[in-house]
C-alpha cells in the first residue's frame, strides 16, 4: 500500500494534531519532498516533535524515512545513477545492434507517449488558448523541449515566452507572471529543482498549468491543471526527451490546426520576416533560370 493510501485509510484513528498534519501531507506532497521539515511544520501548523510522532505513529523511525518513502511514491530517486547505466555499454562500440536497440526504444517511446497523452492534448490545448500569455520553461536536458515550443508556437503567437533564467534572471522572469497566464513546464525524474520553482510561482500567481513530464505523480503534474505524460526510457546512460519533444511539436500542431484562417496569415508573415532579415537563407537559383 502507498503512503497516501494508508494514510488515506488511518486517517479517522488519528489524533486531531496527527490529522492535522495528514491533511497537509496528502494536500501538499511536493512539501515534504521539497522543504524542510521546519518549513513543513510551520505550514501545517505542527512542531518538529509532531512531525516525528506523526512518522513514527506510521511505522517510520523518523521524518527523513517518512520523507524518503513519499519521494519514492513519487517517482524521485528510484532509477538507477547514470554512470551505473554507463557500464552497460562499455565494450559495444562494435556492437552493430547497438545503434538499432535505440530506435527501437525511441518507436516505443512514441507510441506509449501517443498512447497516453493523446486525451489530454486537446484539453492542454484550452488552457493555453485561453491565455492572456503562455509561459514555457524547461531546464538541463528538458530545454529543448521548451525552447522548441516556444520558438514554433511564436510563428503565429506574440505572446508566447520562454522562461530560461539566462544571467541568473529566473526570479525576474517570474514577475512577469499575471493571472490569467498560463505555464507550459518541462521536467522528468529526477525532477529539475528550477522548473518546481517556476511551476511554484506559478501557481502562486493564479497561472494555469500544463506539465510535461514522465509520471502523473510527478512534482509537476500534481501542481498542474493538465498533464501531458512521455516516455523516457532508452537503452543509454541518460533518459531520451525525444517524446517530449514530439508531444510538444504535436501540441502546437493542434493549437495551429484550431486557430482559425488567420493563423495562415501569421505563419506566412513569420517566415517571411525569416527571410528578409537574412535569418533564412535563400535557396540558390539555378542558372538559367
Amino acid at each position: 500500500m502507498g503512503v497516501k493510501d494508508d494514510l488515506r485509510q488511518r486517517y479517522d484513528s488519528l489524533s486531531p494534531a496527527l490529522q492535522q498534519v495528514a491533511k497537509h501531507v496528502l494536500d501538499h506532497p511536493n512539501e515534504v519532498v521539497t522543504t524542510s521539515m521546519r518549513a513543513v511544520g510551520t505550514r501545517a501548523g505542527a512542531t518538529p516533535a509532531t512531525l516525528v510522532r506523526f512518522a513514527q505513529h506510521l511505522g517510520y523511525a523518523g521524518w527523513p524515512q517518512f520523507k524518503q518513502a513519499v519521494a519514492a511514491e513519487m517517482g524521485l530517486g528510484s532509477s538507477d545513477a547514470y554512470g551505473a547505466r554507463a557500464k552497460t555499454l562499455i565494450g559495444r562500440a562494435r556492437d552493430q545492434g547497438l545503434a538499432g536497440e535505440m530506435f527501437e526504444v525511441q518507436r516505443r517511446n512514441l507510441e506509449n507517449t501517443h498512447r497516453q497523452s493523446e486525451a489530454a492534448l486537446q484539453r492542454a490545448c484550452a488552457v493555453l488558448e485561453k491565455a492572456n500569455a503562455v509561459h514555457a520553461a524547461g531546464f538541463r536536458a528538458c530545454f529543448p523541449i521548451a525552447f522548441s515550443f516556444v520558438y514554433v508556437y511564436r510563428m503565429f503567437r506574440a505572446s508566447v515566452h520562454l522562461v530560461d533564467g539566462q544571467g541568473g534572471s529566473l526570479e525576474m522572469q517570474q514577475r512577469a507572471f499575471a493571472k490569467g497566464d498560463a505555464l507550459l513546464v518541462a521536467s522528468f525524474a529526477p525532477y529539475s529543482r528550477e522548473a518546481l520553482q517556476v511551476a511554484q510561482a506559478a501557481k502562486a500567481a493564479g497561472l494555469r498549468i500544463v506539465a510535461v513530464t514522465d509520471s502523473i505523480a510527478s512534482p509537476l503534474s500534481l501542481l498542474a491543471d493538465e498533464t501531458l505524460l512521455f516516455a523516457i526510457d532508452s537503452p543509454s546512460f541518460f533518459p531520451s526527451v525525444a517524446a517530449g519533444v514530439a508531444v510538444t511539436e504535436a501540441l502546437v500542431e493542434m493549437l495551429a490546426s484550431r486557430a482559425g484562417k488567420g493563423v495562415i496569415r501569421r505563419i506566412d508573415e513569420a517566415e517571411g520576416q525569416l527571410f528578409e532579415s537574412g535569418a533564412y537563407l535563400q535557396a540558390p537559383r539555378l542558372r538559367g533560370a
